[in-house]
């Protein structure tokens, strides 16, 4: 009886211990309706392989147009050629500075912690003045920097962005003209992020937002001329970008006080109807609209962005006796404008999938995931800035690893919308943010 029980026992645990396991495809695969044999993406900087602030070789390799690329290699895609930057080359942001790496710095109170440092004065700016392009290598990861959706057709993008003109066929010639010089069998679309980006980023100082109805006639005339030669393709939604650690990671009761600064503040400013205690306490920030003297506390659900400068905040008295300025706060109201955009912009990407039958990743839905976080194959992923590990040092930008699962996303609705069997990578082979 006894050896029986342990009998039992021995085969329940091993049927546990398997389902634990990862599980991996072992069968063929095969492409189904779609064909791979050129593909195309475009998007911005979450597509080309932009991270840690920088266009460099290794965040190309691992761009989520890389990823898709060596996989649909399997099903029959051809060559997929990027405008990569050379390997010795340290690469450069989009505001011409180094990329970051994870490093030691000592703030104004001579504290030093990790903290991401720019890995040289300034960013190798000599990427900028090549351009790589030529008729027998003609390229298929269109995932610029910058690129925004209203300047998909614009003729005189190339004097604008350098990160386009390093890659484009002529200075005349827009980002859809050079696109559809490949012929694309199969494309991706994943823009709109950099379109809203500028809003986000000033705390609604910059309100640039597209209307609606533009960004939905640039749409509607972007997938018209991708699927006038019959091509099928999968395009992306737009996620909440106040999800990302760029928006999330100061919180906004991080005013700390002792005795002593909490007396003097209330001396201050309860005259104004402000309070403050030892302990945590809400940043003062500045609103025109507040009062007659324009500031206020911030309040809970209200964003600070990671531009603070944290110094000045420790040591200069800023967001206490210096408000933080309007283009280092999201507001109630700015947060509203923002993901009610975002949310018309989205109906309008989906309707216009629907409309011509492709497949829709919905990567609001990855994002707020991984804002609430989830396990891979053993290993936890969050939106948490530096530890998280999915999102690269600029708090924007995925890595290596955020990548790979946002591609498994893209494969998994192509695999639904195009009957292919597609196997997704393991994102676990991918690296993230390393620590000195």
């Amino acid at each position: 009886m006894t050896k029986n029980i342990l009998s039992i026992f021995t085969f329940s645990l091993l049927v546990v211990l398997t389902a634990c396991k990862p599980k991996y495809e072992a069968t063929t695969p095969e492409q189904g309706e779609m064909n791979p044999t050129r593909f195309v993406m475009i998007g911005g900087g979450h597509a080309g392989g932009y991270m840690d602030d920088a266009l460099t070789y290794e965040g190309q390799t691992n761009s989520v147009a890389n990823i898709l690329a060596e996989q649909f290699k399997t099903i029959g895609g051809g060559a997929f050629n990027q405008p990569y930057v050379s390997q010795s080359s340290m690469g450069v942001s989009m505001a011409g500075l180094a990329p970051f790496k994870l490093g030691y710095k000592t703030d104004c109170k001579n504290v030093t912690s990790l903290s991401p440092v720019r890995i040289a004065t300034g960013g190798d700016l000599a990427v900028l003045n090549d351009n790589l392009y030529t008729a027998s290598n003609k390229f298929g990861n269109f995932g610029i920097p910058g690129l925004k959706l209203m300047d998909v057709s614009n003729t005189a993008y190339a004097n604008v962005n350098p990160f386009f003109k390093r890659m484009t066929s002529s200075t005349t010639s827009s980002v859809l003209d050079n696109m559809m010089g490949v012929d694309p069998t199969f494309f991706s679309i994943f823009l709109g992020i950099e379109d809203v980006m500028d809003y986000a980023k000033s705390g609604g100082k910059n309100n640039n937002l597209p209307s609606t109805a533009n960004f939905e006639a640039a749409y509607s005339n972007l997938v018209q001329v991708m699927t006038a030669n019959g091509a099928k393709g999968v395009v992306a939604t737009i996620p909440d970008v106040t999800q990302m650690p760029y928006f999330t990671t100061i919180p906004w009761n991080g005013l700390n006080l002792d005795s002593a600064s909490n007396q003097t503040l209330n001396s201050i400013y309860n005259p104004l109807n402000f309070f403050f205690e030892i302990g945590s306490n809400p940043f003062m920030i500045d609103d025109p609209a507040a009062n007659d003297f324009g500031v206020r506390q911030i309040l809970d659900g209200e964003l600070l962005l990671l531009s603070v400068p944290l110094d000045s905040v420790k040591c200069n008295q800023m967001g206490v006796l210096f408000p933080l300025r309007t283009e280092f706060v999201l507001t109630l109201e700015e947060i509203s404008t923002l993901r009610n955009q975002i949310a018309a912009y989205n109906i309008i990407i989906k309707t216009i999938a629907a409309q011509n039958n492709l497949a829709v990743v919905e990567t609001d839905k990855f994002a707020k995931n991984l804002k609430d976080g989830f396990v891979y194959n053993g290993i936890s992923m969050s939106a948490k800035f530096v530890s998280g590990g999915a999102y690269s040092l600029d708090g924007i930008h995925y890595n290596a690893k955020g990548n790979a699962l946002l591609a498994n996303e893209f494969i998994k609705v192509i695999n639904k919308k195009y009957k292919s069997t597609l196997h997704q990578v393991n994102a676990g082979n991918y690296g993230a943010t390393l620590f000195p």
